[in-house]
């Protein structure tokens, strides 16, 4: 009976009481379970955001230096790396802290912190990738309109606009989330982060305004965008099959390509889990969404160094002039 009533206690005393509202102490992140040598997997996303930060460092540094690159796709391309920096930084440290570290009690609002910047971050990248298939598309079909309708100004707008887009729609689902009651001091979440997902459906009270959200969330982040991007470049295809000069076609079809591989590695897997997740296991999914989240960053600048031609000249000029490495007379 003693033991009975201490044990109760100890519950008690880990949930704050809120107008019938419980509020766990703790999420335990439970993550990766039963995979052996996972060790060597947080040492590769170690390294995996290192460079990243490098990289991206790295590009957002050539942009700034170079006058030549002060255009609007790049003013975007700015915009993707500093995200891409946010959200490993957002990721991958907590994730090794948690797992390679044993920290995997994560306090209340510490949790809904971190989901609050993963989601903000990875929203924002995904409507950036967004902007920049849109930048493709008017260079590309409207050519001699391009500088009128692509300016700076209008690309700052349309980047503020996603900023603001993603951060309303991160709070409404962390407000609806900080609503819930939970039935236990110590809720376990299934991921490898403080996952929406994961906790709203360990609620015990009513879940349906963060399920909503949980659907409305991708269709606005995923598909939506996504179903833009095909749109944009079934139109760029058509328009490089209407060009005549083959040399033309090449130089179009390079300045896409980069882009195109982004878009592919970041939402590929990424959309394939959602379609697919009533019968994906739970560490399929946590590896596939680990790594969705972590790679991209890292393969952004690797992909626009060698794979944009003006980005490359910038560079090298840069090199000779010694800004990046010291003259050695």
């Amino acid at each position: 009976m003693s033991t009975g009533s201490a044990s109760e206690r100890t519950i008690i005393s880990g949930v704050s009481e809120n107008k019938n509202i419980s509020i766990p102490t703790f999420f335990y992140i439970s993550g990766f379970s039963g995979i052996p040598h996972m060790t060597y997997y947080y040492v590769f996303l170690f390294f995996v955001y290192v460079i990243s930060l490098i990289g991206n460092s790295c590009l957002m540094f050539v942009i700034i230096s170079d006058r030549h690159l002060h255009t609007p796709k790049y003013i975007a391309v700015f915009n993707l790396s500093f995200t891409d920096i946010c959200e490993s930084t957002a990721l991958i440290p907590q994730l090794l802290d948690s797992f390679l570290f044993g920290n995997q009690l994560m306090p209340y609002g510490l949790c809904l912190c971190s989901m609050f910047s993963v989601l903000l971050f990875l929203t924002v990248q995904s409507l950036t990738l967004t902007i920049l298939s849109y930048d493709r598309l008017v260079a590309i079909c409207l050519p001699l309109r391009y500088h009128m309708i692509v300016t700076h100004r209008s690309m700052f707008a349309i980047i503020a606009a996603a900023w603001k887009l993603a951060i309303v729609m991160v709070i409404i689902a962390i407000v609806f989330i900080s609503r819930l009651s939970f039935c236990r001091h110590i809720v376990i979440i299934k991921s490898f982060y403080c996952d929406h997902g994961p906790i709203f459906r360990s609620a015990c009270s009513n879940n349906f305004p963060s399920s909503v959200m949980s659907f409305v969330s991708p269709v606005m982040v995923l598909w939506f965008p996504l179903c833009f991007i095909v749109f944009s470049y079934t139109c760029i295809a058509v328009m490089l099959y209407r060009i005549t000069a083959p040399k033309d076609r090449q130089k179009a079809t390079k300045t896409c390509s980069g882009h195109l591989i982004l878009v592919a590695i970041f939402y590929f897997p990424i959309c394939l889990t959602y379609a697919l997740g009533a019968i994906v296991d739970t560490n399929s999914r946590i590896i596939n969404l680990s790594l969705t989240s972590a790679l991209p960053p890292m393969l952004n600048p690797i992909i626009y160094t060698f794979m944009t031609e003006e980005f490359m000249v910038s560079l090298k000029k840069l090199l000779k002039r010694g800004i990046i490495y010291p003259y050695r007379g």
